[in-house]
């Protein structure tokens, strides 16, 4: 029978990422079955398959850390004891299987020189065959008794047996999304690290909105919670999936936002975390949300941001979804803004209580398609195109990032603190590439386009900036041939 792989699990065992095994996909070098791709088509892609040297999988978890926002340490910690004890056992019982085929092949070629010494007759050339067999069947048992030669799909196999005790897969239906659950996380936070949407509430066990069925594999409750499952919920396999994690691989079935019309309206009450001034007009802040009330938002979208006096600001939420407690904004000064002049003075401090209602918007990833991607930013558009771009990497589906930056001029610290964080990218991922203007043109920015995508008709653009730059440029990549559903757009104030 076929062994099936999904696309995260053959990702990791060929040390590679997702967008690479999309990138095969394409091209046909690759095959799937229901969203799944066979052992044999992996290792014939991947010959070079070994869990000694897993020099490419851990590049791939560096590039992950080094490229997202890390908001605890969970992915990097051992499972706990009862998790690692429960995730050996189930794995003793895949080895006794693999164990128990072995010691029935033996016993096969027990019985086949058994039954070819029966086959020895009065007849010469029936001894004379059956003598040749049995010479042949006792070279085999000694190859065997030797040693087996390595097996690439036996390699495979113990590969993803030593992942499986430090990870489990998890897929969703009906979507069919799946992601890892690492260290001692719960399903809903490792849900929410692989940039998915799952329902959820409060995530602390109270509302039950993140009640899901498990319909194959084995889970294991982390902690108590408050909300009632009933008998028949937990006969047919009901859990809350923040407080729950997974012991064996699971398919869960669960209620997946595909769409920003599938996510909730939400009122907040939120932190003022930091402060940080990167130009006298230009200031970055972070707002903490309560533990058991983070934002479910999709990268790209916005967020209005009220204070206690009442001033307010709808602003592009420049940070993942897979962070979702610590949300970056970008505030600009503007005459007669109160929201901005009460954050560039000391009226607003570090600790003060600032409300969050959202999510708001539509610019978000298209995560139908693994196409490359092609950003362009104006000013504080690339608040949203950040967040798009740290989505995009947490997904692992993209093929290629490029953003293209136009900063005003007169801004050198703003720009500084943006080239850090695209230089850790552009280090950290090779297939992000990042071009930097100062009030380019629109012709100039056409032609970067044209020069560095010859076919832009294939990629997907993602515009944000000022009505004024953006609708021009729109119409620009129209006419080069860009479907207008290959094109989003976010409009910030001038």
């Amino acid at each position: 029978m076929t062994q099936l792989l999904s696309l995260s699990r053959a990702a990791r065992l060929a040390g590679v990422t997702r967008a690479d095994i999309q990138r095969h996909i394409r091209r046909g070098d690759l095959t799937t079955f229901e969203g799944e791709i066979a052992v044999s088509d992996l290792l014939r892609v991947f010959p070079r398959v070994s869990l000694e040297n897993d020099d490419a999988l851990e590049r791939v978890q560096r590039i992950k850390a080094a490229a997202l926002p890390r908001s605890h340490d969970a992915d990097t910690m051992l499972p706990s004891p009862a998790v690692l004890v429960t995730r050996l056992q189930a794995m003793g019982k895949a080895l006794v299987a693999k164990a128990s085929a072995l010691d029935a092949a033996q016993a096969l070629l027990d019985e086949v020189e058994t039954r070819l010494t029966a086959l020895t007759s009065p007849d010469a050339d029936a001894r004379a065959l059956a003598r040749e067999f049995t010479d042949w069947l006792a070279q085999a048992r000694l190859e065997l008794a030797a040693g087996p030669q390595p097996d690439p799909e036996a390699q495979l196999f113990a590969k993803d047996t030593f992942l499986r005790l430090m990870a489990a897969n998890i897929k969703i239906i009906p979507s069919g999304s799946d992601f890892f659950v690492e260290g001692n996380e719960s399903i809903l936070d490792a849900s929410v690290r692989a940039g998915l949407n799952l329902a959820y509430g409060c995530s602390s066990g109270n509302c039950g909105a993140c009640k899901a069925r498990v319909v194959s594999g084995e889970v294991w409750k982390m902690r108590d919670h408050d909300y009632p499952l009933s008998a028949r919920e937990k006969q047919m396999g009901y859990i809350l999936a923040c407080s729950n994690t997974a012991v064996t691989d699971l398919v869960l079935e669960a209620a997946e936002a595909l769409s920003v019309d599938d996510l909730p309206r939400q009122d907040i009450r939120a932190t003022v975390r930091k402060k940080e001034v990167l130009d006298p007009d230009l200031m970055g802040l972070q707002i903490q949300t309560p533990r058991t009330h983070t934002l479910r938002f999709m990268a790209g979208q916005r967020a209005l941001l009220r204070l206690e006096d009442g001033a307010s600001a709808e602003l592009p939420i420049a940070s993942c979804p897979c962070d979702p407690r610590h949300l970056q904004f970008l505030v600009r000064r503007r005459p007669g803004n109160p929201f901005a002049e009460a954050l560039f003075s000391d009226q607003v401090r570090p600790g003060h209580l600032i409300n969050l209602e959202g999510p708001l918007g539509r610019f978000v990833l298209d995560e139908s398609s693994p196409a490359p991607a092609v950003f362009i930013a104006f000013g504080e558009g690339i608040a949203p195109v950040r967040g798009l771009i740290e989505h995009g990497v947490s997904i692992d589906l993209i093929e290629s990032f490029h953003l293209y930056w136009d900063a005003p001029a007169g801004e050198p610290f703003s720009c500084q603190n943006q080239w850090r964080w695209y230089r850790a990218m552009k280090d950290a991922l090779d297939n992000f590439f990042v071009t930097p203007m100062v009030d380019a043109s629109l012709e100039d920015i056409l032609a970067l386009v044209i020069a560095d995508h010859p076919d832009p008709v294939s990629r997907r653009f993602y515009l944000a900036g000022p009505r004024a730059r953006i609708e021009p440029l729109a119409t620009g990549l129209r006419g080069l041939g860009v479907p207008e559903k290959h094109l989003s757009q976010e409009f910030l104030e001038p």
